[in-house]
Formats: C-alpha cells, structure tokens, sequence
C-alpha cells in the first residue's frame, strides 16, 4: 500500500523558515520522479517543485524559485522541502505528490498533506 506521510508544517512569520519533510513507502521510492503541491484556502491545487529519481534534477515554480529548496534522501525514503524568506502567499496545505511535474496536480499522488500559515 502506498503512503506518503507529510509533517514539518506549523505557523511563522513572514521572513521565516520552515522544513517539510514526507517519509514514502509502499513502492520503490528512489524510482520515482517526486513533487511538492500546496493549496491554498479557496484555490485550486498548485505545483511547487519537483525532483528527478536520482536527485539529478530539480524543478521550481517561478513563486518560488530563489526561496525553496527540493532535496530526497534514497536511503530514507524521504523527500524533503526547505522553504526560506516565507512570505503570507505560502499560507496553504503542502502535499508530497508521488510524480513528476507533468502529474503533480493529480490527486490521487497525493499524501496527506501538512499545513503551513504564514502570518504576523
């Protein structure tokens, strides 16, 4: 059975950071392209990032770009998502998704999600 279990999620303030992390099992994780998507309260679902199997490639939306970071640890099966200069737009529900950017957006990739609020 395939899981993916976010956490890392709180409150910060503008400016501040936070570290999101998603443990995989259920499938071969170091065989899979993964993503980050976030939603927003209100809004439809959005690509964050993405990563190749390998870590050899990784792939940012323009919102982000320049603030997060992508990375995966294959021995842990486990993708993380460092988020720096956090601005109050980020404010919404982070999920792993379990494929690349091209089908990132569909749901049924996705883990449960972890909350992040950024406010003053």
């Amino acid at each position: 059975q395939v899981q993916l279990v976010e956490s890392g999620g709180g409150m910060v303030q503008p400016g501040g950071s936070l570290r999101l992390s998603c443990v995989a099992s259920g499938f071969t994780f170091n065989s899979h392209h993964m993503s980050w998507v976030r939603q927003a309260p209100g809004k439809g679902p959005e690509w964050v990032a993405s990563i190749s199997s390998a870590s050899s490639y990784t792939y940012y939306s323009d919102y982000v770009t320049g603030r997060f970071t992508i990375s995966r640890d294959n021995t842990k099966n486990t993708l993380y998502l460092q988020m720096n200069n956090l601005k109050p737009e980020d404010t919404g529900l982070y999920y792993c998704a379990r494929a690349p950017r091209d089908d990132a957006l569909q749901r049924q990739f996705w883990g449960r999600g972890t909350q992040v609020t950024v406010s003053s």
